[in-house]
């Protein structure tokens, strides 16, 4: 891809991380665009049907990919999702992993009416940094940032960081 004058962000982290509110705030923040990922795959239909277990819908990567790819190239998209690895590495220039602890985690998950299994899941998920070791798997480890999402100020604080790094990502290309 051409380099870009905005960047792309992919803000990922275990489901009630707080990855939505970080990026909505942030698109507001920066004037980039959010993507929120596992609406998207319900809207436009970027599935192979749902999974009854879980409550989900079961992401076709493929599709997700193909109708991400032109949006990407124009840069300026803050991705939302909780899955890293499956995103072609080109698309992005910072990879932040939101991180819950486990305490915290659960009484989100609870709020959200998740099953007592969707919760073992995802705290055995995070507990084990699943998305974490994703993302550094997948990505440049320059580009990976692990950030604390357990409180209101943590989320103004990771919102600020990646403000100011969006700011001099565009400033070193206007040079």
């Amino acid at each position: 891809m051409p380099p870009r004058k905005y960047p792309n962000i992919l803000i990922t982290g275990t489901p009630g991380c707080g990855k939505t509110t970080t990026c909505e705030l942030a698109a507001i923040a920066t004037g980039l665009t959010h993507l929120e990922v596992g609406k998207l795959v319900k809207e436009r239909g970027l599935h192979d049907g749902f999974d009854d277990e879980f409550q989900s819908w079961i992401l076709d990567e493929d599709k997700v990919v193909d109708e991400l790819e032109p949006e990407m190239q124009q840069g300026g998209r803050i991705v939302d999702h909780h899955g890293a690895d499956f995103f072609p590495e080109r698309w992005f220039d910072l990879v932040v992993v939101l991180r819950a602890d486990t305490q915290v985690l659960f009484g989100r998950l609870e709020q959200r009416g998740y099953s007592s299994k969707k919760i073992e899941e995802n705290m055995e998920c995070e507990i084990m940094q699943v998305v974490l070791d994703e993302a550094r798997e997948s990505y440049r480890p320059e580009i990976v940032v692990e950030l604390p999402s357990n409180t209101v100020e943590d989320m103004e604080n990771n919102v600020e960081r990646i403000e100011s790094w969006v700011t001099q990502f565009v400033q070193e290309r206007s040079e």
